[in-house]
This record gives C-alpha cells, sequence and structure tokens, in this order.
C-alpha cells in the first residue's frame, strides 16, 4: 500500500480546527479529508460519507472487534468516534496526504501510530471564555452539552505541549496564514 503523511488537526470543541481544515484542503490540492466514523445520530445539515461515517452504537462495536480502526475512542458514554484504517488506505491509494480534524486523544493516538510522517498540530481558542461562546454560537448544543464540552476542553488544553506545533486562533486570517506555511513545510521540505 502507498504511504503518504498525515496532518493532524486537533482541539477543543469550537475552537476553530474545522474552519482551518476546510481552508487546507481549498489550498492544497494534494490532502484530502479523512472522514471520521461514529455512533451518534446524524444532525440536520450533515451527510453520511462527507461529514462522518454514522454507523451507529452496534455498527460502532462490531468494527472495534473487527480491529476496523486504526484509532477510536468512546468520547462519552456510548459516543464513539473513530478513523477506519480503509478510510486512510482509499486517501493514500488515490496519491493524496491525509488530513484530519480529530479530538485531542485522537490526534495524539494519531501521532503515535504515524510517527515522523505526521505533524500534529493543536489549536489553541484564544480563551476559555471565547470557547464557551462560540459553542452557544453554534445553536447545535444544549445548555448541558455545553458544560460538558467545557470541563473537558479545559482537561483538552493541557495537552497542547504534546503536539507537533500550537496555533493560537484568535484571529482566524493570522491562524489560517500560520497553518498554510507549517503545513507546506511539512509536506514538501
Amino acid at each position: 500500500m502507498p504511504q503518504g503523511k498525515c496532518v493532524i488537526f486537533s482541539a477543543p470543541s469550537g475552537a476553530g480546527k474545522t474552519t482551518i481544515v476546510h481552508h487546507l484542503l481549498k489550498v492544497f490540492p494534494q490532502l484530502e479529508f479523512s472522514v471520521s466514523a461514529c455512533s451518534r445520530p446524524i444532525r440536520k445539515g450533515e451527510t453520511h460519507g462527507k461529514d462522518y461515517y454514522f454507523i451507529g452504537v452496534e455498527g460502532f462495536k462490531k468494527k472495534i472487534q473487527e480491529d476496523a480502526f486504526i484509532e477510536w475512542e468512546e468520547v462519552y458514554p456510548d459516543n464513539f468516534y473513530g478513523t477506519l484504517k480503509s478510510e486512510i488506505e482509499r486517501i493514500w491509494n488515490n496519491g493524496h496526504h491525509v488530513i484530519f480534524d480529530v479530538d485531542v486523544i485522537g490526534g495524539l493516538n494519531l501521532k503515535k501510530k504515524f510517527g515522523d510522517k505526521a505533524l500534529a498540530i493543536f489549536v489553541m481558542p484564544p480563551s476559555i471564555q471565547h470557547l464557551e461562546e462560540r459553542l452557544k454560537q453554534r445553536n447545535t448544543e444544549t445548555p448541558e452539552s455545553i458544560a460538558r464540552r467545557m470541563a473537558k476542553a479545559a482537561q483538552e488544553l493541557e495537552t497542547a505541549s504534546q503536539f507537533d506545533v500550537q496555533i493560537v486562533n484568535d484571529n482566524l486570517e493570522k491562524a489560517l496564514k500560520e497553518a498554510e506555511k507549517v503545513v507546506a513545510d511539512f509536506l514538501f521540505n
């Protein structure tokens, strides 16, 4: 199987990693997005196979038993997320490098698996309060889920130093330019 490089973006929910990843996909045609699998139900506006592979709790557990994941995590009880080995193979077979938009634990696990073939980038919010505001503005979260995500974010911020690069997203244009530079340096040098 051909093997390319991996660019991993991780951050607490609401830090802006998905916005940065979508931007990089437009800038670098060599990158292809790794669609994660999850056990949660599909949300309005999402597409199976584009946003996630929505496989349900039982389907997810079956894939775990089949050793189909390169990494997976039970983020909350019966709320699983993971990266299918077949997804990475598909991207590399297309002659592309993989770009991941994953939670912090997933990002660290992927970095361990791929070593120097991977660049792990942590997107920092300007502040924990700013993060909470972004989550509220999404209008997709309940007050309970925001509280749960904020508690998790505090723990996730402590892992930032374990990533290769930290980008503070206090100014989106500046963060996008910084992301472009570190990804270009990694892919082409």
